[in-house]
């Protein structure tokens, strides 16, 4: 079945299709009511039909306009949003639209995020963009300048970023409950990695997908199912940012907001060599940044990820826990299981973060649990200095319900727009985040070796880590 065969036969078939290939439906869309947000929205699948309808939920918006270049995807979006116009390629929903457009979504594989960003920028546009920000580093550095340049408002989609307790942690370090931080240990064991070969051969396009505009900027290659669309990009070089670039980017984050870090000078990155494809299934990321306020001197950070992880570390062991000993009897490793005592206390989170202080250490889980301290290897009550800057700050409690909070970085952004508030996470602070991110990806193609990274200049000291920074872009 071709394209315009399963397009008939679709839902989507019911709009109304034009000859062109990169719209389904071509009627007029009468402007908005003063006061609406009139939004677009760029990929409205899998996570980006939940940025749509967290998006849509605020009531001063306005969903205008739907672009995806998978029929099916859209198909559904439109069932909810039956008086938006729908496209297959952005540039030309943006072209045509230009004037009836106030905010732009976009919620692509990362490979895209940059080019319809950008694009969407460029003609004025407010753009709330998923994370990471971007696929390279000049991409990141570029999206802060043109969103600094226009004036515009912006928002990178890590929804943890409005949620109580992220928010609540960022206060309790920067109120110096353990003191100054010298390290920073964050893990997830989920594995956007991928060790295997290249596949081969071609398979026949899914008669809904228009593969050249899921492709976009990025390289020619032949469609392989099971490889790329829907679900498995995330892992290979070309359009993802391996875990880094998906959990990384939420667990970092409040680190390293909570101690106003900038890049890092130093990154090494240890896993396996790589093999030009997909991302290794196991990283172990060590940064070194200068210090902060809130810091030593220096910072180290050491991030872990794929299964199995985080690797065993005294820093890591919780009250309770037993070590277990190296075959010269010497206790260096920690045992990350609890028993039965410890375990009715808690364990160490599957993802989170650590914080490490001269006055102790704060346990950060991912998410939706309240931070907690331990000193001398007992957790510390700190229900007070939370109440205090609960009040302080008059953080709204939490509800532990993450489709009732993660509106609230959506319509953050919303209002923004609108010119009722700021975003939190802007892309002034997204590229930075995301920069430190993509560098812990880059040094993944140059294992066990420490890559110095010169940030007034946006270049390594190692040549030969500089072509990774940014990518050839292909017309399509």
């Amino acid at each position: 079945m071709n394209k315009r065969d399963f397009l008939k036969k679709s839902g989507i078939g019911a709009f109304g299709m034009l000859a062109a290939p990169s719209i389904l439906n071509a009627q007029t869309v009468s402007k908005s009511p003063e006061g609406k947000l009139r939004t677009a929205h760029i990929g409205v699948g899998n996570m980006g039909g939940e940025d749509l309808r967290d998006i849509a939920s605020h009531p001063e918006v306005e969903v205008v306009a739907l672009c995806d270049v998978d029929a099916i995807n859209l198909s559904s979006a439109r069932k909810k949003h039956p008086g938006a116009r729908v496209f297959f390629d952005y540039r030309v929903m943006l072209d045509e639209m230009a004037d009836e457009i106030d905010a732009v979504i976009v919620s692509t594989p990362d490979h895209t995020h940059a080019p319809a960003s950008l694009f969407a920028m460029n003609k004025g546009k407010h753009v709330y963009c998923q994370k990471p920000l971007t696929h390279y580093v000049s991409e990141s550095r570029e999206m802060d300048k043109v969103a600094r340049d226009k004036g515009l408002v912006t928002q990178m989609g890590i929804q943890v970023h409005s949620f109580y307790d992220y928010m609540l942690a960022t206060l309790l370090i920067q109120d110096g409950i353990i003191g100054k931080v010298h390290t920073v240990h964050a893990w997830s064991p989920k594995s956007w990695g991928y060790n295997g070969a290249v596949p081969e051969g071609e398979d026949e396009v899914p008669a809904q997908l228009d593969w050249n505009l899921w492709l976009g900027t990025s390289n020619k290659r032949p469609y392989k199912e099971g490889y790329y669309h829907p679900g498995n990009w995330r892992k290979l070089m070309d359009y993802g940012c391996g875990t880094l670039g998906d959990m990384g980017v939420h667990i970092m984050d409040t680190p390293y907001n909570a101690l106003q870090l900038d890049v890092p000078m130093t990154i090494k990155n240890e896993c396996r060599e790589p093999n030009g494809f997909g991302y290794p299934e196991n990283n172990v990321v060590t940064y070194e940044f200068p210090g902060t306020e809130y810091t030593g001197k220096t910072l180290k950070w050491i991030w872990y990820d794929g299964p199995g992880m985080p690797n065993a570390h005294k820093d890591l062991m919780l009250p309770g826990q037993k070590t277990m000993a190296d075959k010269n009897g010497k206790n260096t490793k920690t045992d990350i299981s609890l028993d039965a005592k410890v375990a009715a206390e808690g364990q160490l989170p599957e993802q989170g973060a650590m914080f490490v202080g001269t006055k102790g250490r704060l346990l950060l889980p991912h998410f939706m649990q309240l931070p907690r301290k331990i000193k001398k290897g007992k957790y510390v009550d700190i229900s007070k200095d939370i109440e205090k800057l609960t009040k302080q700050f008059n953080l709204s409690e939490p509800s532990r319900n993450y489709a009732a909070d993660a509106p609230k970085h959506y319509h953050q952004f919303v209002d923004a727009c609108l010119g009722k508030g700021k975003c939190s996470a802007p892309f002034s602070y997204a590229a930075r985040l995301t920069e430190t991110i993509l560098l812990g990806v880059i040094a993944g193609r140059f294992p066990n070796q420490t890559l110095h990274w010169d940030a007034s200049n946006a270049k390594f000291s190692e040549e030969e880590a500089n072509k990774y920074l940014s990518g050839m872009y292909r017309d399509f």
